[in-house]
């Protein structure tokens, strides 16, 4: 368990209104988004979210939350394992 997550800053919480819109908080870190997928680290683990045309409309880390609309269609947890080496490809493709 990370620093971040052992300190219970915020509580982590999903709300999803009509499958067009949702809002996660206790996010830690937006790791990638784009229109089909956004992966974020939350406070409960690594959280996936993926759909159609999806669009980030308020991200504050600071308050842990983030907002996004279009269509949902399905939201995956994981323990962080699986996507360390995503996350570094990410990173290498990034910084390529």
């Amino acid at each position: 368990m990370t620093e971040d997550r052992k300190k219970g800053s915020s509580r982590h919480c999903v709300s999803i209104d009509e499958r067009e819109k949702i809002v996660v908080t206790g996010v830690i870190d937006v790791l990638s988004f784009d229109e089909e997928s956004i992966i974020m680290d939350t406070e409960q683990g690594m959280l996936i979210l993926r759909g159609e045309h999806l669009h980030v409309g308020k991200l504050n880390l600071e308050n842990g939350e983030v907002c996004v609309d279009g269509l949902m269609e399905s939201l995956e947890y994981s323990e962080g394992g699986q996507f360390t080496k995503a996350r570094s490809s990410l990173m290498a493709r990034i910084f390529k």
